[in-house]
């Protein structure tokens, strides 16, 4: 009776989530910076020109390009020089990624801080794409955007679902369960999930829904193991090193199976590794937490 009555919240949310008038649609800005960098003759002037039309995100692409995990020994302070010294493709992925997540939307509540999860995510995609060039997997580009998305089923079930995230919020303190195991009984699915099924609404390259569809448990990739690995082992550092106070990576469920795929050695190594980035992580913490 249990499990047939989470079977039929699922199949219930995934409709409601499947509406096409419930979910966010693909931010305008996406498609005119996509425009630009097609363009051949496009200059870093005339995609700056583009982005300024919006100042919050001209602030939030400059405080990623100052970011000491990027390790720029300038700083960087118009929009235009950001381009230059981060390319145009990365650019797109910072604009595709922040115009995403500001769609998302949803308001502060009881249970969820807003600039919390903002930290948590920015955070998550600075530092997956340091992780990722340092270890010498050319998908940092990729590792921006799926840090800074890996997490977004949460506010989406925030706003959607707000009975049921107090509910998921209360479960988690009170009996003990797990943020996975008090999703799937409030409402048959996970953030998971309901972030992979807003990914693929957006028709974002499957990579990315794999990705966060598979962060918490990485060994159930298929195709994109290496990268849902890198997000998955950043996820884990911000919570070991208590980096933003982020409520739904508390007690954060490790996979061991990520230290094989990236090639991190044993559990002791690994100790040492994360260690390691504990002053990067905290200088890009204060920097985030200014703008």
């Amino acid at each position: 009776m249990i499990e047939q009555a989470i079977q039929n919240k699922r199949e219930k949310n995934i409709k409601l989530l499947g509406n096409a008038y419930t979910l966010p649609a693909l931010p305008f800005i996406i498609e005119e910076v996509n425009r630009v960098i097609e363009d051949p003759r496009a200059s870093a002037s005339n995609l700056g020109e583009v982005i300024s039309k919006d100042q919050g995100l001209v602030t939030k692409i400059l405080a990623v390009a100052n970011s000491p995990l990027y390790g720029i020994p300038r700083r960087v302070s118009t929009i235009d020089f950001a381009i230059i010294i981060l390319g145009f493709n990365h650019i797109k992925n910072i604009v595709v990624a922040f115009s995403l997540m500001d769609s998302i939307g949803g308001a502060d509540s009881a249970m969820f801080d807003r600039k919390k999860f903002w930290l948590h995510s920015i955070m998550m995609a600075t530092a997956a794409k340091r992780i990722a060039d340092d270890l010498g997997y050319h998908v940092s580009g990729e590792a921006f955007t799926a840090g800074l998305l890996h997490d977004l089923g949460i506010p989406i079930v925030n706003k959607f679902f707000p009975k049921e995230y107090k509910q998921i919020v209360e479960s988690v303190k009170e009996k003990g369960l797990t943020f996975k195991e008090a999703e799937i009984e409030a409402l048959g699915l996970d953030h998971q999930e309901i972030g992979k099924l807003l990914v693929e609404r957006w028709n974002l390259p499957a990579v990315l829904a794999e990705v966060v569809g598979c962060h918490h448990e990485p060994s159930l990739s298929n195709e994109h193991k290496i990268l849902t690995s890198l997000v998955h082992v950043t996820d884990y550092m911000t919570s070991k090193l208590n980096i933003g106070e982020f409520l739904w990576d508390e007690n954060y469920a490790f996979d061991p199976s990520v230290l094989t795929t990236l090639r991190l050695g044993n559990e002791e190594y690994f100790a040492a590794f994360i260690n390691s980035y504990q002053h990067q992580f905290m200088e890009q913490l204060e920097i985030l937490q200014a703008i």
